[in-house]
């Protein structure tokens, strides 16, 4: 398999490991925002969102927490984004569901930001709708 992550899970490319368990491995990014920044990778493959079960995703977003807690308490910060990505589009560049956990410290130069789009209302009621008629 090509992915990287399935190869650092494998044990084929070296990582910087901070938590394992059955299904999960926790490590410091190789390309990190800042000092801390950690990804959540679970060990089964799933590319995205879109395909990773409910049991494995609360798993995942248990782990973050808990790795949070972790970064906060080692860093002694009080701010921490947490990122999961899909798609080309949304900056996913590596094509195996993770989280990140990026520690946010006073005056870095991290910078994630989106502007405003004015929407009609009837763009707004119609997008409500369609969402609520596939969530019901």
């Amino acid at each position: 398999m090509s992915c990287i992550f399935c190869k650092i899970i494998e044990g084929n490319l070296p990582s910087n490991k901070i938590f394992e368990n059955e299904n999960f491995i926790v490590i410091l990014d190789a390309f990190p925002a800042n000092l801390g920044h950690c990804l959540v990778i679970p060990k089964k493959h799933y590319q995205n969102i879109f395909e990773i079960d409910d049991e494995t995703l609360r798993e995942a977003y248990s782990i973050t927490r808990k790795v949070s807690i972790a970064i906060k308490d080692c860093l002694k910060i009080e701010n921490i984004n947490i990122l999961q990505n899909n798609g080309t589009l949304a900056n996913q560049t590596v094509n195996h569901f993770h989280i990140h956990i990026i520690p946010r410290l006073e005056n870095d130069l991290i910078t994630i930001k989106s502007e405003v789009v004015n929407l009609t209302s009837k763009q707004i009621e119609e997008v409500l709708n369609k969402l609520k008629n596939i969530l019901y």
